[in-house]
């Protein structure tokens, strides 16, 4: 009997473990995305203003912010899913999906989607997390189905 509690526990404490919010992750500390888009290798910048932990599922986080190419501005809504996490002794790599929905202003509006890696390492010291590199690489297509580019985008 009391291996059966034990073992149930157990299990109700995997069940409840929650991932941790990192919401602030996404803003990148109010700076903006930089990167590429197209095969001009155009200049891109992506700003992430507000960024939450869905309730409902951990991981995954509703972002919003703006992009910039050139005098193209455009807000967006979208999201960052979570799809794997490796973890080692000091570092930890968190792989997913994002899909960026610009609003509709005409022929440079569409939806960034692609995938991204996050890699940071864990400071035990000072329990900080330091070096993070988050890299976005997808595609942006127009919502008329005109235009579509490639896009690579970093954090500073």
């Amino acid at each position: 009997m009391k291996k059966i509690l034990l073992f149930l526990i157990l299990v109700s404490n995997f069940a409840l473990a929650q991932m941790p919010d990192i919401s602030n992750v996404w803003r990148n500390n109010s700076k903006p995305y930089t990167g590429t888009i197209g095969d001009q290798h155009q200049e891109i910048k992506l700003k992430v203003n507000i960024s939450e932990q869905n309730k409902k599922n951990d991981q995954e986080y509703f972002v919003s912010g703006y992009s910039l190419v050139d005098t193209s501005y455009a807000k967006f809504e979208g999201k960052f899913v979570i799809t794997k996490y490796k973890d080692t002794k000091n570092k930890g790599i968190v792989f997913g999906e994002y899909e960026l929905a610009e609003e509709n202003k005409g022929k440079h509006s569409g939806i960034f989607k692609g995938k991204f890696i996050y890699t940071f390492k864990w400071n035990k010291k000072t329990e900080k997390i330091e070096a993070q590199y988050i890299e976005l690489i997808g595609n942006w297509k127009s919502y008329d189905g005109t235009l579509d580019f490639k896009t690579r985008l970093k954090n500073q």
